[in-house]
């Protein structure tokens, strides 16, 4: 099901990882070398994060390849685990964010990135940050496998991932390990790409492709089963936009499939979160005090939730926004005790085909 990443030369999965090692440690210098904009950011960052980037070592933001703005604000003091987090630029944002009590831990397998993400890690946290003692490390291992790096259960509050799950020949594994990885209660808030469409092979086999987040794009819809399958019900979109393909080349390869960063997030609420929205009466109010968000919060791309205005949710999101790290900033009104039937969540979907409202929202069973 969906993009299985077919090594270049043939291999298994070790020949993957060693392709994209390549691309990233050696073939690619700077965000320069990119043939899409797919490993480009293009949003309009927060004032807060701006201000952190202001601050992080050029030669870190140099070798940044991500796709989206996957680091929320409000994380004060949560455990945060960056996969795939090559350079790090992620992980010192996340750093400032969570302040000296959180914890952000960058894993990635690319000797070159982890040495450039390692260099300023103590200064960085020290001196520019003010704390007595760096909250931020790296360690080398792979996302398919992050008990072998020291990942232990239940050990992380949110993780972070920005433009990375598309390039393991194993996405299966790396949802299990982010599962296992989060307390209850957790989030997985990441960017990613993804396609309208199953690629062929010659497609998932293409090594610029592979090393340009392309040719390991999921088909959107067969990444919702996924992350169902694993436990992660009710994936959410809060944001994205569509791919563009620069090289001419790589255009005639993929003809018609079109492309899209996504950011997801995926709450482990085991037992809470059901296959359709169900309409229990319940509302939130949302307080105003997450960072960045002081007169609406947007839970997704059809939940903006307006400062002390009772806003109507299923069960689902009452779960998502009182039962998470969110729960501090919201406060959610009723139970369950009562039903009242399936919940209209409608809303239209972000950077999807009908994306003008007229389709089904691309978030899941929030629909």
């Amino acid at each position: 099901m969906g993009a299985k990443i077919i090594a270049p030369d043939g291999g298994g999965d070790d020949a993957v990882r060693s392709s994209v090692q390549t691309y990233y440690g050696e073939t690619l210098q700077t965000s320069d070398d990119l043939k899409t904009s797919a490993c480009c950011t293009p949003y309009d960052l927060p004032k807060r994060i701006r201000g952190i980037l202001s601050n992080v070592p050029d030669e870190v933001k140099a070798k940044y390849y991500g796709c989206g703005s996957p680091t929320p604000q409000g994380i004060d003091g949560l455990r945060v685990l960056d996969l795939g987090s090559g350079s790090g630029r992620d992980c010192y944002v996340a750093a400032a964010l969570v302040g000296e009590s959180g914890r952000v831990t960058g894993v990635d397998m690319t000797d070159a990135q982890l040495d450039v993400a390692k260099k300023h890690a103590k200064s960085y946290c020290v001196e520019t940050l003010g704390y007595n003692s760096p909250n931020m490390e790296f360690k080398k291992g792979t996302i398919e496998d992050l008990a072998a790096a020291g990942v232990g259960d239940e050990s992380v509050d949110l993780i972070i991932s920005n433009c990375v799950v598309n390039l393991s020949p194993d996405k299966p594994a790396v949802l299990s390990e982010a599962w296992r990885a989060l307390a209850s209660g957790g989030e997985f808030y990441f960017s990613d790409v993804y396609c309208d469409r199953r690629l062929p092979e010659e497609i998932r086999s293409h090594p610029v492709l592979l090393g340009e987040c392309l040719g390991g794009a999921m088909y959107v819809e067969d990444f919702k089963r996924l992350c169902v399958g694993t436990g992660f019900a009710d994936p959410r979109v809060l944001e994205g936009h569509e791919i563009e393909v620069r090289d001419e080349e790589l255009k005639a390869l993929l003809g018609e499939a079109r492309f899209y960063s996504l950011t997801y997030r995926l709450f482990k609420l085991p037992g809470r979160l059901e296959s359709i929205c169900e309409d229990y009466g319940q509302y939130v109010v949302y307080k105003g005090t997450i960072d960045g968000h002081p007169n609406a919060y947007s839970l997704d791309d059809h939940h903006r939730i307006e400062k002390n205005k009772p806003f109507l949710v299923c069960g689902n999101t009452a779960s998502m926004l009182g039962e998470t790290w969110l729960g501090a900033h919201f406060d959610v009104h009723g139970d369950r005790s009562t039903h009242y039937g399936a919940f209209d969540c409608g809303g239209p979907p972000v950077a999807m085909p009908g994306g003008d409202g007229a389709g089904a929202c691309a978030s899941g069973a929030c629909c």
